[in-house]
């Protein structure tokens, strides 16, 4: 009877190696961030439908504020139930996946919403619904938009 006990181990072992090996297949070097830092403030809004009326309603605020987004040098990323886009256009899987884990993110969490400065680091995360125009403020108030005033 013990004989069968070591195989049945080693392939609950190798399953579990498996299953580690795919989440440590995300190539850093794929995030699209690393691209924008020092030329944009990326904006990361990440939901599991495209049909949240809260999403709705930001997508919304957004195109209505296109100029005071595009004046404070933002780049809007999406992530909808797991389909990256970048400026509307899409991203691959690595570049999504890469986006996501760098932010420590889940495509099929909240509504959750990041903005990202051009130094490459977090300046807000926030669940749920978020105005837009908060975000310009915060970016009006930072050091490096300020001095440009």
């Amino acid at each position: 009877m013990k004989q069968w006990i070591m195989p049945a181990l080693l392939a609950a072992v190798l399953t579990g190696a498996g299953a580690t090996a795919q989440a440590g297949d995300i190539n850093p070097a794929a995030n699209p961030l690393l691209a924008d830092k020092w030329q944009s403030r990326p904006l990361v809004v990440v939901t599991p439908s495209a049909d949240n009326p809260d999403y709705e309603r930001m997508r919304g605020i957004v195109e209505t504020q296109r100029d005071a987004f595009n004046d404070r040098d933002m780049v809007l990323y999406t992530v909808e139930g797991g389909s990256g886009m970048k400026a509307d256009q899409a991203l691959t899987e690595a570049e999504t996946d890469a986006l996501l884990a760098s932010l420590g993110l889940n495509a099929q969490g909240p509504l959750t919403t990041v903005l990202v400065g051009k130094d490459g680091g977090k300046k807000v995360q926030q669940e749920g619904f978020v105005d837009p125009r908060q975000l310009f403020d915060t970016i009006d108030n930072m050091p490096m938009r300020r001095a440009r005033q």
